[in-house]
């Protein structure tokens, strides 16, 4: 076990899951934990305060969006700039640089690298059963456990600030937050590997849990949720996003939200080379699915293709969405091929073991998801509409898929929905990472939980004073952003 105590370097310090947990006893993972407390004390996480050499978070920013499409990057900006909360959700490789200096216990997991709480949400089961979880990896990778939860306790902070709550107001939300993350990573401490695997958060079964914790008007907004999630399909995206033409089904364009395949390319060779190689792709991308997904993806035929703009930090990334049909024009499959780049935390937690970046956000979702999209898949290009190799990974457009609005949340609101965030997250570490050495490490005292929370709030501050510098950049001139997209 590698344990960092204080200030560490912004190196490659390789991570890696450790697969032969099962040949210690649980007593000794146990004594694991509470070592790595020794060294690394919980009340050590209870602070930001930036080195003297932090990386300009803009420059950061500005060389990530160098391999992106370059008309939507004033687009990305334009979406970070809304608020500060916006800026967060956009700034995973700034914090990630600014989590490399701040202590580990050294117990890896599989991180999602962006555990902020926008990136929560609900969707459809294989089972059909709305579950909540996840829904977001283009970061994951193997890391300290302690990086997904500072970052979803600072979203809570922030988020807080946004919505307008007070002080004490946000600092039990933070603590709700935590203190759910560790109980639920106690908990399942004490399950066997099979239970840990199988759990998860059904909607239903959670709505009749907290009955007794929600007020008429939260359980009316959860009802409402979840019907609007059922409606959020194929057939809803059908009717949204594509209209009939001679006939047939088509995207309607919406730039630079949704461009279709006519409007980047005119009909002509340039134009049948790229569709072939779309098609080439699905093919390719087929031999990831399972089997008997497999043969369901052969029912649906090809019929039209749209450059989609999506998300916050995500924006400039090449997403395409591709329209399918089955039996007849009632019959859609709408596939989203979004393009994977090398994880902001490679850089300092060490390469991907994957080559291929889009093979690495599908395991990583596998791994931490309890249950995933069935057409979840990944492929790569060798050369695209710039000719440059680019790493995908396919998934559903929508299915049953639906965020609840956090910031029309209250106080009361966003503590439940804090505390079942933080019961997902400690799930989904607890399913590839030393469940009971974690457990041991934060133990049954609220001592970690504290440390978290002030933490949060220091780096919310400096989220504030980063966000600004972004709005000044804008100001000055120095960079463009498009704003209302």
């Amino acid at each position: 076990m590698t344990l960092t105590t204080g200030a560490t370097p912004r190196s490659n310090h390789r991570y890696r899951l450790e697969p032969g947990l099962g040949r210690m006893s649980p007593a000794e993972r146990a004594a694991r934990g509470k070592l790595a407390r020794a060294e690394v004390p919980r009340d050590s996480h209870d602070w930001f305060d930036p080195p003297t050499d932090r990386p300009d978070p803009v420059d950061l920013l500005e060389e990530q969006a160098k391999g992106r499409v370059p008309e939507l990057v004033p687009v990305r900006r334009g979406r970070m700039m809304v608020s500060a909360f916006t800026f967060y959700r956009g700034a995973a490789l700034p914090m990630a640089s600014d989590l490399a200096t701040t202590p580990a216990s050294g117990l890896p997991v599989q991180l999602c690298g962006d555990a902020h709480l926008s990136n929560f949400g609900v969707f459809g089961s294989p089972e059909r059963r709305l579950v909540f979880d996840i829904n977001d990896f283009d970061e994951t990778a193997p890391g300290p456990w302690e990086w997904d939860v500072k970052r979803l306790a600072t979203s809570l902070e922030i988020a807080g600030r946004d919505n307008g709550f007070s002080d004490k107001a946000r600092r039990r939300v933070v603590e709700v937050t935590v203190a759910g993350y560790r109980r639920a990573m106690r908990s399942f401490a004490a399950m066997t590997n099979l239970e840990v695997w199988y759990a998860r958060a059904d909607l239903e079964d959670l709505r009749a849990d907290l009955e007794g914790q929600m007020k008429g008007r939260q359980r009316k907004a959860l009802d409402k949720g979840m019907n609007k999630a059922r409606t959020r399909d194929s057939m809803q995206a059908l009717a949204k996003l594509t209209q009939e033409v001679d006939g047939g089904r088509q995207f309607v364009a919406d730039p630079p939200l949704l461009v279709p395949i006519d409007d980047l390319l005119p009909v002509g060779s340039e134009r049948v080379a790229f569709e072939s190689q779309i098609t080439d792709l699905l093919r390719k991308y087929r031999r990831t699915l399972a089997t008997n997904r497999q043969v369901l993806l052969d029912t649906f035929e090809y019929t039209d293709l749209a450059r989609k703009v999506v998300g916050v930090g995500s924006v400039g990334t090449r997403c395409w969405i591709v329209l399918l049909l089955g039996r007849d024009s009632s019959d859609p499959l709408l596939l989203q091929v979004k393009e994977a780049e090398t994880s902001v935390l490679s850089r300092y937690l060490g390469a991907s073991k994957y080559s291929n970046q889009g093979q690495r956000v599908v395991a990583g979702q596998r791994l931490m998801q309890a249950s995933s999209d069935i057409f979840l898949g990944w492929h790569r290009t060798e050369a695209g509409l710039d000719g440059q190799q680019r790493d995908f990974y396919v998934r559903q457009l929508r299915d049953w898929k639906f965020s609840l609005e956090t910031e029309k949340m209250k106080p009361r609101g966003m503590r439940l929905y804090g505390e079942l965030c933080g019961w997902t997250l400690a799930r989904a570490h607890a399913r590839s990472g030393d469940r009971i050495a974690i457990a041991a490490y934060l133990g049954r005292s609220d001592e970690f939980d504290q440390a978290i929370t002030r933490f949060a709030v220091t780096y919310a501050d400096q989220n504030e004073r980063d966000y600004q510098a972004l709005v000044d950049a804008v100001t000055s001139g120095r960079l463009t952003a498009e704003s209302g997209l």
